[in-house]
This record gives structure tokens, sequence and C-alpha cells, in this order.
């Protein structure tokens, strides 16, 4: 992985492991050193990070600096797979085993026999899945739906969410043997907005890449520049590259953001100015309140009760939800 923790010298910085992550921030630097110690181990690996911070990218990365990279990497979201096929996918089937099952099918484990398998949301799997999961990684064999022999799984698993694991355990999401036996290694991504001058680098790369691809010299204009600066970035490393995209395909050969961010230019994680509150829409309800309790509070000055007043909460509800902004802060950080 030599190029994990290569300086870039001012230019547009090749990415990390075989194309995959990019960045030169001293956030990013601390993950590719993470990477290049337990890529070339055998660890479970539990990524943690916002929607949008790269974890699949970091899972390639980790593949990819591993004794398995010529072998297959497998991902699949456990959040978008219905709870009555989850089984199938992960294990497979035999032809028979349920109405609709035409002919034998390989799943997930099988697929990914001699590399690696990556549990995307995996606090999102049905808990009765998680107890055969356990299994599975305890005595490295499974079941295929509807067969009586046990085939062998040679896979290293890593796993990913976007929720804190301790607040999904104590939430009943998560099994707590399951994490433990998951997050033997944990890595978690830093989002976008802590990452400094990344932003710029990122947006340039995407950009190189379009330009490359549809032979034009498209630049960012000055005002854009100071818009990457400037914007919270929510989505993350998802959000930037599209909103490069889509200013690509609607600027000449000079392209702008402005208009495309909304509150971008006052510069709030949600686009927030004084006594107003821009909410993304699509954005999760925890984070919608917690943008809006954090921006009262700003607002009065740090001032809990007056803030808890204009809430409409009690000062004690108040401070229960802020402490439990800090421990799933103190999670995201550990």
């Amino acid at each position: 992985m030599n190029s994990l923790s290569s300086e870039f010298s001012g230019q547009v910085a090749p990415a990390a492991a075989a194309g995959l992550l990019l960045g030169e921030s001293a956030a990013m630097q601390a993950v590719y050193r993470l990477i290049e110690r337990v890529g070339p181990t055998e660890a479970g690996v539990l990524l943690t990070g916002e929607s949008g911070s790269g974890k699949e990218l970091a899972a390639q990365s980790i593949h990819a600096c591993s004794e398995r990279r010529h072998g297959p990497f497998v991902a699949i979201n456990c959040g978008a797979i219905p709870a009555g096929l989850i089984e199938a996918e992960l294990f497979g089937y035999e032809k028979g085993s349920f109405a609709g099952a035409a002919c034998a099918h390989a799943g997930a484990f099988e697929r990914a026999q001699g590399g690696t398998l990556l549990l995307d949301q995996v606090t999102e799997m049905p808990l009765d899945m998680q107890t055969r999961l356990l299994r599975v990684l305890e005595t490295k064999k499974f079941y295929r739906v509807g067969a009586s022999t046990e085939l062998p799984c040679d896979v290293r698993v890593i796993a990913s969410t976007n929720r804190c694991p301790l607040q999904a355990v104590q939430s009943g999401l998560l099994r707590e043997d399951l994490l433990y036996r998951l997050a033997a290694f944990p890595v978690a991504l830093p989002p976008l907005r802590s990452r400094g001058e990344d932003v710029q680098l990122l947006a340039e790369h995407f950009l190189a890449e379009l330009n490359a691809e549809r032979r034009t010299q498209k630049r960012l204009s000055a005002l854009a520049r100071m818009t990457l600066k400037q914007h919270g970035w929510p989505g993350n490393v998802r959000e930037l590259k599209n909103c490069i995209e889509r200013a690509f395909i609607l600027g000449d050969s000079v392209i702008e953001l402005a208009p495309l961010i909304s509150g971008a230019a006052e510069g709030g994680h949600n686009g927030d100015r004084g006594d107003r509150l821009s909410i993304r829409v699509g954005s999760r309800i925890y984070d919608m309140e917690r943008s809006l309790i954090e921006a009262t509070l700003d607002y009065f000055k740090g001032n809990k009760r007056r803030a808890a007043t204009a809430l409409g909460c009690s000062l004690k509800t108040l401070y229960n939800k802020l402490n439990g902004y800090s421990q799933s802060q103190e999670c995201a950080n550990s």
C-alpha cells in the first residue's frame, strides 16, 4: 500500500490502495495507517462513519492490501435486503428449497470464498440472522437454505455501520456478542467536514475524472472554490461527488456550485444563518433534531435554560439530549 501515506506535493493525489481512498488530511492519514496495519491480517474489522464517508472504499482498501487481494470482494447491504430473503442472500439455497427456487444459488459467503465479504449496515440485519451469522463466524461453516451438508467458510468478514455500535447494542438492534466478534479492529471514517483541504482535493479529482471521460477542460470558479470550503457537506464524499457531477453537467468552461447547495454561502452544516435553519430533505430525524438543538444553543449563546424554553422542552430533557450527542461522538472517535 505504498500510496496510502504518500505525500502528494500539491498535486491531485492518486487514491489510496489501488485508486480507492483519497485525502491527505491528518484524519485520513490516521485511517491509512490503521488500514496498513490491519490489512495484511485476518482480523475482523468494523468500519463506522456517517453515510457517504467512504466505508465501502475503506473495506476495498483493506482487501487490496491483504493476502486475499487476488480473491473476490463481495459487498451486500444488510438494510436493503428484505428480512425474509436475507438468509438466502447470505448463505444461498438449493433448488426447490422454497417456492421460486428454480435452481441452486450461491450466497454471498459462497461467492466470497477465498476473499473478503463486506456486510454493510450490519446493524440493520434481523436479530435471528445475527445469531446465525455469529455461529458461521465461530465455526467457519454454513448451510445453504434447504441443504443438509455444511460448506466451508474461507472468508474474511468486514462489517460497517453508520450508527454508533454501542448505541445499537443498547437499542437492541445489534447483539453484543456479535459486536465484539466483528469489532476486533474498529476503524472510524471521519466526516468530510472535518477533513480540511481534502474537500478541494476530492473536488478536483472528481472534476478531472469527468473531464477525462468527456474530453473537456472545465474548471471550478473562484466562487466555487470558496463554496467548497464553506459548505458543511452533511452527505460527505457522496454528496460532494454528486454536486460536482451536477455542476459539470450544468456548467460551461467554468462551473459554479453555489446555486446547487442550499445555504452554502452561509457555511452552515445544514444551511443556517442567524435565527434561521435550513434542513436538507431526506435528513434523518435524529440529525434534524440535533441540528435544531445545537443551532438554538448557538443562537442563545450557550444559555441552556433559554434554549430549552425556546425548544419547548424541560431543561432536564435538553441535558439528556446533549449527553446523548456527546456519547455518540465518543463512540465515533473510539
